[in-house]
């Protein structure tokens, strides 16, 4: 019985070391948004001013200081704050944010659904 129990706790301490990322593995953590295009998600952030109020990794015109800083965006938890950070979320945000939070300070800039499928598959690639 008490091997049995033994072998019980040493599977279960074994499977949360896999699990957790204490070892300093590599972790990426992107969500792959397939079909989408990071490299055109990046021109259609400098097309559409995303930096005039965001600062963003990789975009050298993207030194706003009015919304969020995006470094590491892929790694948040949450957009606005409201929302799991999951790439349907995040593309409805880009794509109107105005319907998903009324009043909120980011404008809808008429991107089209492709376009904030890329834009988002650029944002999750910012581990």
């Amino acid at each position: 019985m008490r091997f049995a129990l033994a072998g019980i706790v040493v599977a279960t301490v074994l499977a949360v070391a896999a699990c957790s990322n204490e070892g300093g593995a590599v972790q990426s953590g992107s969500r792959v948004v397939r079909g989408a295009s990071p490299e055109a998600g990046k021109a259609q952030i400098v097309r559409y001013g995303c930096g005039a109020c965001h600062t963003i990794p990789g975009v050298k015109e993207a030194k706003g200081l009015v919304g969020p800083p995006l470094i590491h965006f892929g790694k948040r938890g949450t957009i606005a704050g409201f929302w799991s950070n999951t790439p349907d979320h995040l593309t409805d945000w880009i794509q109107d944010p105005q319907h998903m939070l009324p009043g909120n300070d980011m404008p809808t800039l008429g991107v089209t659904r492709n376009e904030a499928r890329n834009i988002t598959a650029y944002l999750e690639s910012l581990q």
